[in-house]
């Protein structure tokens, strides 16, 4: 949703004709009014909300005394490394629903995964080709269950690498008691940090891009029967698959337009506001990118289908409405924030004045719209919407999605599926030039420009009046927005971390000695740092930990007040350690802002030691 820079009342337009004065201003008079309808739109969407929290209380097992319903949990694949798809197969079968079948769609053809399958048991799918991509894959699963002897009543559809919680299926399926809901959706919770919290330091302090949507704006989506699928975390009554010859391959983004299928032949939509799952959130900027891109790309194509606002179909109003919606969301928000970069050089280096406002105007009309466009959108979001921060979430990939954007609407069709990488090798620091070039060329040009502006006026259009002041003060805000978005191309190394970890009490025997008690202050699948005693290295002894049992484990280096030990966990602790990091029912990461501690984190990360 974007948060525009409009609202500043012209003194002075620019007269009819091919100037650049004339298409500055307008031009952007155009962009900030598009923005905002795209912005009223959205605000219209959120004054609603509906909370199912208490609907699936009140139905858990509904369907008894008959049996558990099947389940097919269906895992699509195509290049993911074993240790990112290990984690989602362990914690799919350890969902508490009995009736449950895993299947792993394997569009990769890989060896190593089907052995792995048949080692833990789970029904293994590949074919010969990968035609209509992830929905394809999907696709072919759903008609090899369709020849079985008893096909499930229930698909559950997971990416490879989202891991379900305990209550995952049990909770989706609750909100099936309404015979007419064919689809019902869950948020996407992240266990790491996406490519902005991490590389701006703000993991303990700043949520993920996607708390806005996934947390407030499907939950008022649902208030108006308008909830869409997101692929991973959603389940699907079969017979409503059945209904529509399965997933939709007319665009990329799959999900969105399974839901309006679902939407024309009569079914409906839910959204559970739980965290049911949790994911691998793209750990690069150029997935982190690719993706959304993505994202736009196919909603382009959406809109320009058979099922888009203006096709000959039995959508609903609300349903066009929510496509419509979709469609300014991604055209205008992206292109405008690159816009805002823009439109002040032209003053500086060309004279032309876009904005020709005083400062009594710009506080009037512009202070007092961002000044409730901010606040009202941090009273429906609790407090997420961070000037400059914001900014910088949208900046990051605004050129690629704009192009997508424009693409897609033009051409719809013959544009391959962009997989998201996932996994590899984090462990150093890399700048992406490529990304940061665009910005740091903006920056430059900012900082010449406003330092022509101010100590000359050979450039630079030069006035006592208001009118530099304004473009003055856009200026430097441009500057902290474009010096951010820079750090974040500046990709810091990862580690093993588990957000939600908190230290806990265990028991760690050495030799010959009674079990001593200490402290678990880190914990990942193959090291364990404790504190309380220290021991020398090499030591061997067995740690008991909670959930896991009593692993065997030896020290490989000594700290200032304890020590860290090398795991060696059998297979099943190993499992039972993939359980306890991902598939217990709590959520994951940072849902809110702490304004405090992320002041703290930014100064640390701008201003190191």
């Amino acid at each position: 949703m974007p948060v525009t820079h409009g609202g500043a009342q012209l003194k002075h337009w620019p007269l009819w004709g091919l100037t650049v004065d004339f298409a500055a201003s307008w031009s952007l008079f155009a962009l900030e009014l598009l923005s905002l309808v795209g912005s009223l739109s959205a605000f219209v969407i959120m004054s609603r909300i509906k909370e199912r929290s208490s609907e699936a209380d009140a139905n858990l097992a509904w369907w008894s005394p008959a049996p558990d319903p099947k389940v097919a949990i269906m895992i699509a694949t195509y290049n993911e490394e074993l240790e990112v798809l290990e984690r989602t197969i362990v914690g799919a079968l350890s969902l508490r629903h009995p009736n449950k079948e895993v299947l792993i769609l394997d569009d990769g053809r890989r060896d190593w995964l089907r052995d792995y399958c048949e080692k833990k048991g789970v029904r293994y799918l590949r074919r010969s080709d990968n035609k209509g991509s992830k929905a394809g894959n999907i696709n072919n699963g759903l008609k090899v269950l369709a020849a079985d002897p008893e096909p499930p009543a229930f698909v559950a559809v997971l990416d490879a690498d989202f891991v379900p919680h305990h209550g995952f299926l049990s909770r989706s399926l609750a909100l099936f008691h309404d015979p007419k809901v064919g689809l019902v959706q869950t948020p996407q919770h992240f266990f790491n940090p996406d490519p902005i919290q991490h590389n701006l330091g703000l993991n303990r302090s700043y949520p993920d891009e996607q708390r806005f949507f996934f947390d407030h704006m499907q939950p008022a989506r649902d208030g108006w029967g308008i909830a869409f699928c997101c692929g991973t975390s959603s389940v699907a009554r079969w017979d409503a698959l059945q209904d529509i010859g399965g997933f939709p391959t007319d665009s990329i983004t799959e999900d969105f337009m399974l839901t309006l299928a679902l939407q024309n032949t009569g079914w409906s939509t839910s959204y559970l506001n739980e965290a049911l799952t949790e994911g691998l959130a793209p750990e690069g900027l150029k997935e982190y990118v690719t993706q959304r891109a993505r994202w736009c790309l196919g909603l382009m194509q959406i809109a320009r289908s058979r099922l888009g606002p203006f096709g000959r179909n039995n959508l609903r109003l609300r349903d066009r409405w929510s496509v419509v919606d979709s469609v300014f969301y991604w055209m205008t928000t992206f292109p405008f924030r690159v816009a805002a970069l823009v439109y002040p050089l032209l003053y500086w280096f060309f004279n032309v004045t876009v904005v020709d406002a005083s400062v009594a105007d710009v506080i009037s009309y512009f202070g007092a719209y961002y000044l409730w466009v901010v606040t009202v959108l941090n009273l429906l979001s609790r407090g997420l919407v961070v000037p400059i921060a914001n900014d910088v979430s949208q900046l990051i990939g605004a050129i690629p999605i704009s192009r997508a954007a424009f693409v897609g609407i033009i051409k719809p069709h013959g544009h391959p599926f962009s997989v998201t990488a996932k996994g590899g090798d984090r462990s150093r620091i890399q700048v992406q030039w490529t990304m940061m070039r665009p910005f740091l060329i903006l920056f430059l040009l900012t900082v010449i420009g406003l330092f022509i502006g101010i100590v000359s006026d050979r450039f630079a259009f030069y006035d006592a009046g208001d009118g530099k002041i304004v473009i003055l003060f856009w200026t430097i805000y441009n500057l902290f927005v474009l010096f951010t978005t820079m750090i974040v191309c500046v990709e810091l190394p990862r580690t093993e971390e588990h957000i939600a970890d908190e230290p806990e009490r265990a028991l760690f025997t050495f030799g010959e000695e009674p079990p001593q008690r200490v402290w678990i202050i880190g914990l990942t699948r193959d090291t364990v740092r404790i504190r309380g005693r220290r021991y020398p290295e090499g030591a061997r002894g067995k740690i008991t930990i909670t959930g896991v049992g009593e692993v065997e484990a030896y020290a490989i280096s000594s700290t200032g007040d304890g020590a860290r030990l090398r795991l060696l966990p059998t297979e099943e602790q190993f499992d039972a350690l993939y359980v306890r990091f991902y598939a217990a029912d709590k959520t994951p990461g940072i849902t809110a802002v702490r304004l405090g501690v992320m002041l703290r984190d930014a100064a640390r990360r701008f201003v190191p030691g």
